[in-house]
């Protein structure tokens, strides 16, 4: 496939009884794919590269590592000093927009429903933390999440497979038991990579074409209470 990368193997099947639910960010629980779009295009032209970034070659084009992505909708190389410029500009244009992004609809909603079921929740980020928990905070749901996870140090727009299993690990989660539910094809390889179960969103206005995600072998759902229902209660607990 084009768009990006395919799941690497088969991917695990959803539980038949959930525990703990890891969350994306970015795409899933907060829309904000018009933002991203924008802040492409933006930062190309800081770097004075002229690039029309329109919503479909964006979402054809798009893959993980994002210097790849770069690379395809450029349609040449780009050199590690002209991505750690790009990155940051990405980054920085981003921040500057952020007030435009919502939280996805049903969000909320979905969240209290993982609460009401006595599910544990995470998030899970390739945002830099140092944008994505005050973004958490300001949205107001802070609260719902045990461990909340994004980029720290230096590194750049990488794949999340290693990042996934990082905060697996730091939660002390049995991966049988919970589920990952994200947006893109990336987050569907990092879940089959640390044995997750996955779900993706794909509410017709992502970073992906629709024919990406099908193609990723998780189940696709239009909404996130879609996605509620496709995950089972727990046991009752004994009395």
């Amino acid at each position: 496939m084009t768009a990006s990368h395919s799941a690497a193997g088969a991917a695990p099947a959803l539980p038949d009884t959930t525990g703990h639910v890891i969350w994306d960010w970015n795409g899933t629980l907060l829309d904000d794919a018009r933002v991203v779009i924008a802040a492409t295009t933006a930062a190309f032209a800081q770097a004075g590269i002229v690039a029309a970034v329109s919503e479909e070659s964006y979402r054809r084009n798009f893959t993980r590592p994002i210097r790849l992505f770069y690379e395809r909708l450029l349609g040449r190389p780009v050199g590690p000093e002209e991505w750690v410029r790009l990155d940051h500009a990405f980054h920085e244009e981003y921040h500057r927009q952020a007030d435009r992004c919502r939280l996805t609809a049903g969000a909320l909603e979905a969240l209290e429903l993982v609460r009401a079921r006595g599910w544990t929740q995470s998030l899970c980020s390739m945002l830099p933390e140092r944008y994505l928990l005050p973004a958490v905070e300001a949205h107001g749901i802070g609260g719902y999440f045990v461990r909340v996870d994004g980029l720290t140090g230096g590194e750049r727009g990488g794949t999340k497979k290693r990042h996934l299993i990082a905060h697996l690990a730091a939660l002390g989660a049995a991966p049988a038991r919970a589920v990952m539910i994200g947006d893109t094809v990336d987050d569907a390889v990092a879940a089959a990579g640390a044995g997750l179960g996955c779900v993706l969103l794909d509410g017709g206005g992502g970073l992906h074409t629709s024919e990406a995600l099908a193609e990723a072998g998780v189940p696709v759902v239009a909404t996130l209470a879609e996605a509620m229902g496709l995950l089972l209660p727990p046991v009752a607990p004994a009395p």
